[in-house]
């Protein structure tokens, strides 16, 4: 098995146990995206100090392509959210009132 491909299934592990439904009490949303938001920054601050440390010699290269792995799946997971958020709120807006 390739590194490519390597990633690619270590990556849909890891949307496929994000995407799988979580019981939410009612006052939570808010909890929840913001969970989400800080998972977010927390990957690209991983990826970051990943890309630091393999400039320095104290990271092996393997650690900073799975750490950029992760930080491109998470750029697009986020674009892909905006986007369809974006098309919800045109939707809204065509409608009749």
């Amino acid at each position: 098995m390739d590194l490519k491909t390597s990633v690619a299934a270590h990556g849909y592990a890891q949307a496929r146990s994000a995407a799988t439904p979580v019981p939410t009490n009612a006052g939570s949303e808010h909890s929840s995206v913001a969970d989400m938001a800080s998972s977010f920054l927390e990957t690209l601050q991983n990826g970051e100090e990943t890309a630091k440390a393999t400039m320095l010699g104290s990271a092996d290269p393997h650690a900073l392509v799975q750490a950029l792995a992760q930080t491109q799946l998470a750029v697009e997971t986020a674009v892909t959210v905006r986007n369809k958020v974006v098309e919800a709120y045109q939707e809204i807006l065509r409608m009749q009132v």
